[in-house]
């Protein structure tokens, strides 16, 4: 159980979260919706333990994240930021491979360089999972942005963290990388891992996760069950804009 409980965030000044109790569970998938600014970065970077909250504490299985060390809790929580660089040397394979340095040894274990027979067969099943197995010996920096995109993603499951966390995970796919994707993250829900992922697709967060949090402005949020939540009033109060009932596309105001 990852659970922060009265959790407040804010940067350059502004509110962004406010009071937030908020428990994620093994076997839930939640999507993490907003407008751009409100907020949904830092609350991931805080649930990873990267970002100190202003205010509150997030506690894994009862122990506060800064009382953690940092290899202990990269064995439990993985997470896919927005931004990376893209200058990595070697092949698709060593990129996703990469994912499993936390549960090496130590810092000059081979597992993580081709010896490690586990980690390997699962990277090359989420390599063919994601549509990338005939890249696998190619360069990581030739890959156009949403192949980068689904080795990454297939870097971050690979570590088989209990805790999965990604920052705008369809970035730069294509509509059937998209359903691919997300069909890949719920069905490790499915398997007993928790899942959070800020989206901007309410279409996507509805067919494919089971509970969402909507971070307003001012640091105002509510959470619960996706049914509840991705309703038409509280989709058009979140986004500001008017949407068309039932398909979520936005109308003139």
């Amino acid at each position: 159980m990852l659970e922060a409980t009265g959790l407040a965030l804010s940067a350059g000044g502004r509110e962004l979260v406010r009071g937030l109790d908020l428990s994620l569970a093994p076997g839930q998938c939640w999507a993490l919706l907003g407008r751009n600014g409100a907020g949904k970065t830092s609350l991931i970077l805080a649930l990873a333990g990267l970002r100190p909250p202003r205010s509150g504490a997030i506690a894994l299985d009862g122990v506060p994240l800064a009382a953690m060390r940092r290899r202990d809790l990269a064995r439990r929580v993985s997470v896919l930021l927005q931004d990376e660089d893209s200058d990595f040397w070697g092949s698709v394979l060593d990129y996703v491979m990469l994912g499993r340095y936390p549960g090496s040894r130590s810092v000059s274990s081979t597992r993580v360089w081709g010896r490690d027979e586990e980690g390997l067969a699962r990277a090359r099943g989420l390599l063919a999972e994601l549509d990338l197995a005939e890249r696998e010996a190619q360069a990581y920096r030739t890959l156009s942005g949403g192949e980068r995109q689904r080795a990454r993603i297939a870097q971050v499951l690979v570590q088989d963290a209990d805790i999965v966390l990604l920052d705008e995970p369809l970035q730069h796919l294509d509509l059937r990388h998209q359903a691919q994707v997300m069909r890949t993250l719920a069905a490790r829900a499915a398997g007993g891992k928790t899942v959070l992922a800020a989206l901007h697709e309410p279409a996507h967060a509805a067919r494919h996760c089971g509970f969402s949090v909507l971070l307003y402005d001012a640091g105002r949020a509510s959470l619960g069950r996706s049914s509840d939540m991705l309703i038409q009033a509280n989709l058009e109060a979140l986004y500001r804009c008017r949407l068309e009932a039932g398909a979520w596309s936005p109308l003139p105001s």
